[in-house]
């Protein structure tokens, strides 16, 4: 729940995306070298004492969990994007209706 001085890391990227956290509280005493977090080949916290920042045991590859990108609208794109017309009703007319694209023989007066 509260985070204390020994909880502030810092991040450094090397050129091949391998990432080191160094203490910004602990330093060497006499060389005033960054302590750094480091896990050996059996899975094991290493003293921060010992590790340096050149061996593998301190480099970690950050993994990422979800890559969310969203775009927010900008007031000109909410302006510009067109109204559709209000729909049309049908018609309804005098004029022959259509079967199959064609129309409808004219009908003879039986009388």
């Amino acid at each position: 729940e509260h985070f204390t001085p020994e909880c502030k890391f810092k991040e450094s990227v090397f050129e091949n995306y391998y990432v080191t956290y160094s203490s910004m509280l602990y330093r060497q005493t006499q060389s005033g070298r960054s302590w750094y977090i480091g896990i050996n080949r059996d899975g094991h916290i290493m003293k921060g004492n010992r590790v340096k920042k050149t061996k593998a045991a301190a480099h970690f590859l950050p993994k990422v969990i979800e890559v969310a990108m969203y775009k927010e609208p900008s007031l000109h794109e909410l302006a510009s994007e067109p109204v559709s017309p209000p729909r049309k009703t049908a018609k309804t007319s005098d004029s022959p209706t259509l079967k199959n694209g064609r129309k409808e023989p004219p009908q003879a007066d039986a009388s």
